[in-house]
């Protein structure tokens, strides 16, 4: 499975998601991540980037939520904790196993 992780420097939250993902590439042999830096508008269009930082599989953004923009922003994900910057490990091995 190819996974493309979004984010633009500004955001420190891609270090966090970016982490959980190793974890799950050596969890499972079939996930290969590739990181993708979006620094315009024009590039965030292109991508579909929803936020920093962004998961996508296939070109597809597997959090989006109804009504989401394209956007050089910073993204909060809604955790069993509350809102943080970055999708838990679980949910990432959850949406991974419906991928």
């Amino acid at each position: 499975m190819d996974v493309t992780l979004l984010y633009f420097e500004g955001c420190p939250h891609w270090k966090i998601a970016s982490e959980r993902l190793n974890v799950l590439t050596l969890e499972r042999t079939d996930v290969t991540v590739k990181h993708q830096l979006v620094e315009t508008p024009e590039q965030a269009d292109h991508f579909g980037f929803l936020g920093s930082p962004s998961i996508q599989v296939g070109g597809v953004d597997v959090f989006a939520e109804p009504g989401s923009q394209v956007g050089l922003t910073c993204r909060r994900y809604l955790t069993p904790d509350g809102y943080a910057g970055a999708p838990t490990l679980e949910q990432l091995r959850e949406v991974f196993s419906d991928a």
